[in-house]
């Protein structure tokens, strides 16, 4: 017997997911007549609500880490800004190169390592509520599990998880590199892990971290649960607890795969399997849909206004070559020094 051979990394599965994709944006237009507006834009501003609240735990962690500088809230909630509506449109995570300079730049005598390190203050309690979002999601018997994923409509999650040792060796890589990264800069700079542990100063202080920042998130989570609630009913899908949490858990596993902005094909394959038996499948494509481009509208335009009015920059282009230059001159400092 003939072993079958491997499915090729061709262009009809990506021609496949992208077909779904832009087949779900046809649906969504033709039925606009049927969005509830009115539940849309309040879920839209519960988003903007959701930012503003992040952005706020993410301030008190750099106020921690550097408490005799004064520095504005407005220049932090606007890089948060900035990153999240770039994110939305280009793939890789790109914004948030951009929100760590825009960051360091707002902060005097503030570092790159420092700035970075407390980005991951405020992952510590996501992490906890997405491992939550996700077990929830298993257990209701709608949700894929991971080794079903090969089989969704999306290219970028069914082929990784179709060929799960490519994916196990690209996680170890990315493990040792990030690794070796740290190994390298500890090294050639001294000072480099006494700027990462100040980042995380507001960990040292439990009382502080869960009333600063944690707070800060689960009102964030709050307003986000509120926001997708309301595009669940704008889009006729229908918002129920379950039902947000279902959507959580979609995000979870689209974010986690940044290779198209807002995870667009992950999440509609993710969708339409869960929701199949809430609402038809050109309603469940239609919300898919028109939740993410409503999003990403919104958020670009959050985000370039920030960039705009706030950091006196006239595009995302010119903060990114803004950012090389700075982080150029930096590393010729360095040297010099």
């Amino acid at each position: 017997m003939t072993a079958s051979a491997p499915k090729p990394l061709g262009s009809a599965s990506i021609g496949h997911s992208l077909s779904t994709f832009f087949n779900a944006v046809g649906q969504f237009f033709s039925d606009l007549a049927a969005v509830h507006w009115g539940l849309l834009f309040l879920g839209l501003a519960c988003f903007g609500l959701n930012l503003a609240l992040r952005s706020r735990a993410f301030f008190n962690t750099l106020h921690a880490a550097y408490p005799a500088v004064s520095f504005q809230w407005r220049r932090i909630w606007g890089a948060y800004a900035a990153a999240v509506g770039f994110n939305n449109v280009v793939p890789a995570r790109g914004g948030d190169v951009i929100k760590l300079f825009l960051t360091r730049s707002s902060i005097p005598t503030s570092s790159y390592p420092t700035v970075a390190s407390a980005f991951f203050v405020e992952s510590i309690f996501d992490a906890c509520v997405g491992v939550f979002v996700l077990a929830f999601a298993f257990t209701q018997g709608v949700f894929p599990k991971p080794p079903d994923f090969s089989k969704l409509s999306s290219f970028d999650i069914s082929y990784l998880a179709e060929h799960f040792h490519l994916t196990i060796f690209l996680i170890t890589l990315l493990v040792i590199l990030a690794v070796g990264l740290f190994a390298v800069l500890s090294v050639r700079v001294q000072a480099f892990w006494v700027h990462v542990r100040q980042g995380f100063t507001i960990l040292t202080n439990r009382r502080r971290y869960l009333r600063h920042v944690v707070l800060w998130q689960v009102l964030g989570w709050v307003a986000r649960f509120s926001a997708f609630w309301f595009l669940l009913e704008a889009f006729r899908v229908g918002g129920s607890v379950r039902n947000v949490l279902l959507v959580f858990a979609v995000g979870q596993v689209s974010g986690a795969i940044p290779l198209i902005p807002g995870g667009a094909g992950v999440q509609q394959a993710l969708l339409v399997k869960v929701f199949a038996t809430s609402a038809s499948t050109a309603t469940v494509a239609a919300y898919s849909v028109g939740q993410q481009i409503a999003i990403a509208a919104f958020t670009f335009l959050c985000g370039l206004g920030a960039v705009v009015f706030i950091f006196r920059f006239r595009s995302f282009k010119e903060v990114v070559a803004a950012g090389r230059a700075s982080r150029a001159a930096e590393r010729a400092g360095q040297r010099a020094y």
